[in-house]
C-alpha cells in the first residue's frame, strides 16, 4: 500500500490485535510504520515524511534475503502482529476486594481453635483404641511362691485393660512384692500379655534383737511367710548391724556347709560342721576362705598376715 505522501518505497500496515476474551476491554489498534531495507525514498517538499504511528525501539533491520535467483532485489515485507497484554478479566463470583478485618480475625480465631481440635482428636483415636483392643489373655511364668493371680494383681492386669496401654509403668507393681526380684513383662498383639517373674529364695535365718527369727534372702531382703527351715544358716549378733558382711561370707564359703554366723564389732565368728573360722578383717577372711578345707576339722584364726589353726 502506497503511502499518500508520496513516498515510494515506503508501507504502511495495520496491525490487528488477537481478539480479548468477551467481555474484557478492547485494546485499539495499532499502527506501525516500516521502511524496507534499500527503499529509502528521499522525502520531497510537496509531500513530507508523516511521523505519525508506534516506532519500533531503536534497532537497525537486518537485511532482508532477497528471492532465489536475483541479486539485490527488492525489499520483501515482513509481516508483523503485534499481539496487547491480555485483558484480566474479573471474577464472575464477584468482585475481587481486599482482606478485611473481619476475615483476618475469623483467621485467627481459626488457628487458635486448631490446637484444640487436634487434641480431641487423639484423645478420641486413644479412647477407640482402649476399647478396641483390650488385654483378654495374660500367661504367666516363673512363679513358685506366689500365686498366678497375685502376680495378675501385682502386674495389674485387670480384665478389659487396655492392651495398647498396658506397659512397664503399669507391671512395676510386681517390685512392690519382697518375694520378686525381677519380671519381664511382653505384649503379643492383638491381646495376650506374658510376666515372667524371678523370685527371691530364702537364703538364711535372721535373729532380731527382739529374739524373733525371720528369712531373708541372699541380698537381705526379708521375705515373710517363709517357713524357719533349720538348714539355713542362722545369724545373730550385736553391735552394729552387719548382714551385708555376713552375707558376703557365707558367698564365699557356700560349699562349707555353714552352721551359723555371729558378728560383733570386732570381727565374724563361722562355725562349720566341724570346726569353726574367725577373723577381725573381712578383706582376709574373704581371701583365704579357699584355703579353709586344707584343714578340716580345725578352729582357724584369719589375720591380716596370715593364718593360725588350732587342731
Amino acid at each position: 500500500m502506497t503511502d499518500g505522501s508520496g513516498g515510494a518505497g515506503r508501507r504502511n500496515r495495520r496491525i490487528i490485535p488477537e481478539a480479548a476474551p468477551t467481555g474484557a476491554p478492547q485494546a485499539p489498534p495499532v499502527n506501525l510504520t516500516f521502511d524496507p531495507p534499500g527503499q529509502d525514498a528521499p522525502p520531497t517538499e510537496a509531500a513530507p515524511r508523516a511521523r505519525r504511528g508506534l516506532r519500533l525501539p531503536r534497532r537497525r533491520a537486518a537485511a532482508l534475503p532477497t528471492e532465489p535467483g536475483t541479486m539485490g532485489g527488492a525489499a520483501q515485507s515482513v509481516p508483523l502482529t503485534v499481539q496487547p497484554p491480555a485483558a484480566v478479566v474479573p471474577d464472575p463470583g464477584g468482585e475481587v476486594t481486599p482482606e478485611g478485618p473481619a476475615r483476618r480475625g475469623r483467621l485467627r480465631a481459626w488457628r487458635g481453635w486448631r490446637p484444640l481440635l487436634a487434641a480431641a482428636l487423639v484423645a478420641g483415636a486413644g479412647v477407640g483404641a482402649w476399647f478396641a483392643l483390650p488385654v483378654r489373655t495374660v500367661q504367666v511364668g516363673g512363679h513358685a511362691r506366689l500365686s498366678e493371680a497375685r502376680v495378675q494383681e501385682l502386674a495389674g492386669l485387670r480384665e478389659g485393660f487396655g492392651w495398647l496401654y498396658y506397659g512397664a509403668w503399669r507391671a512395676r507393681g510386681l517390685l512392690d512384692s519382697p518375694w520378686v526380684a525381677s519380671a519381664r513383662v511382653v505384649r503379643v498383639f492383638p491381646d495376650t500379655v506374658r510376666v515372667e517373674v524371678t523370685e527371691r529364695v530364702p537364703r538364711v535365718r535372721l535373729a532380731r534383737p527382739d529374739g524373733s527369727v525371720v528369712v531373708a534372702a541372699a541380698d537381705g531382703t526379708v521375705l515373710p511367710g517363709a517357713a524357719l527351715s533349720g538348714s539355713l544358716p542362722l545369724v545373730s549378733g550385736w553391735g552394729p548391724d552387719r548382714l551385708p558382711d555376713v552375707l558376703r561370707v557365707l558367698g564365699a564359703l557356700s560349699g562349707y556347709n555353714v552352721q551359723s554366723v555371729v558378728f560383733t564389732p570386732t570381727g565374724l565368728s563361722v562355725k562349720l560342721p566341724s570346726g569353726s573360722v574367725w577373723s577381725g578383717d573381712l578383706q582376709a577372711l574373704l581371701k583365704y576362705a579357699g584355703s579353709i578345707s586344707m584343714y578340716p576339722n580345725s578352729d582357724i584364726s584369719i589375720y591380716p598376715w596370715g593364718v593360725s589353726v588350732q587342731e
